[in-house]
């Protein structure tokens, strides 16, 4: 199945402000389910899974993800 993974920067620790102004960032990866989704986002983009959520299937996943000194709000749906 195909899940959408956004990214959006929540805070950093050399910035005031997301330096891409709060815009999310798109990715679309292959899994079997949303957790196996996350699992890879964060394996290819070096980071670190903070918090996860896995409500009902059907309904988007939410993740916090840290990378180096950064924390990002994910969201994981099908599509």
């Amino acid at each position: 199945m195909q899940y959408t993974i956004e990214s959006r920067e929540l805070t950093s620790s050399h910035a005031h402000h997301p330096p891409d102004g709060g815009a999310p960032r798109r990715t679309t990866i292959e899994a079997r389910d949303a957790s196996e989704a996350i699992d890879r986002f964060v394996n290819q983009s070096d980071s670190e899974l903070v918090s996860f959520t896995n409500p009902r299937i059907g309904q988007e996943s939410i993740a916090t993800v840290r990378k180096d000194d950064s924390l990002f709000l994910v969201r994981v749906y099908t599509g």
